[in-house]
């Protein structure tokens, strides 16, 4: 077993699994009374940590995950990259549906999350630089892995990161679009800040699972975004496996 870099795997809408032969692990963290489970094993000499951010059944709505509690728990586990799956709602004409996304920079319209590990007291003040927000060695492993399996893959992508649970107005989404975003999510804020507080190379692949509201011919649906998901299941954890192994080769995240 490759005793290096120990990578992360956080999986969101449709895919909560790998096919792996992972075992769970629970890690106790400052931030939750209730242990967070990961899976860990092993994929050809990686040693890979997965973690459902919705939880068993989906059960976990987004604007109630304990962001903290997980990357906490992946840091603590030892690992040193993430890699993450996220269902995504097409704004910008150049997505698909379907289509893969190496996301690039995001604009946070979260409201009520804990979204910093330092807030005073023993972890003190720190303002984290968040210029280039996702790690550039992680999107250029994904970039080689989609190249190498010949799946498309769309190289960046600004990401409009909402509260949730319910989806966005056919206003938002204008607002979004004028404001640059090609995409709308749910999940990737505070996940990819946190991570960077961590010190943990952090990577988004959005799923293009809808069309954003006003922009979609008919009523958006939980429904549409796990069928879609399902679609694309089979090239999503194709991509992520391959990433991991190009990834772990590297000595260096920066």
């Amino acid at each position: 077993m490759n005793s290096g870099n120990k990578m992360g795997i956080i999986g969101g809408s449709g895919v909560y699994n790998l096919g792996l032969p992972l075992k769970e692990k629970l890690i106790k963290t400052p931030y939750s009374k209730k242990a967070v489970a990961v899976f860990a094993g092993d994929y050809k000499g990686i040693e890979v940590v997965f973690l459902n951010r919705h939880g068993k059944n989906h059960a976990v709505p987004p604007h109630l995950i304990n962001y903290r509690a997980n990357i906490f728990a992946l840091k603590k586990a030892g690992v040193k990259a993430i890699i993450s799956a996220n269902a995504v709602g097409a704004i910008s004409p150049s997505i698909k549906l379907g289509d893969f996304i190496v996301i690039d920079q995001f604009i946070d319209f979260t409201k009520f999350r804990q979204a910093t590990f330092f807030e005073g007291g023993k972890n003190g003040v720190v303002h984290t630089d968040m210029t280039n927000p996702f790690c550039e060695a992680a999107r250029r492993a994904v970039l080689k892995a989609a190249s190498e399996l010949k799946i498309k893959c769309v190289n960046g992508g600004t990401i409009a990161v909402c509260e949730g649970s319910r989806y966005e107005t056919a206003a938002e989404i204008r607002a979004y679009k004028i404001l640059g975003a090609d995409m709308v999510g749910m999940t990737t804020y505070p996940e990819v800040a946190l991570a960077r507080e961590a010190d943990i190379c952090y990577v988004a692949i959005g799923v293009a699972s809808n069309y954003a509201a006003g922009i979609s011919k008919k009523p958006l649906s939980h429904q549409e975004v796990i069928a879609t998901m399902g679609e694309k299941e089979k090239d999503l954890k194709k991509l992520i496996l391959k990433s991991l192994e190009i990834l772990s080769s590297k000595n260096s995240f920066h």
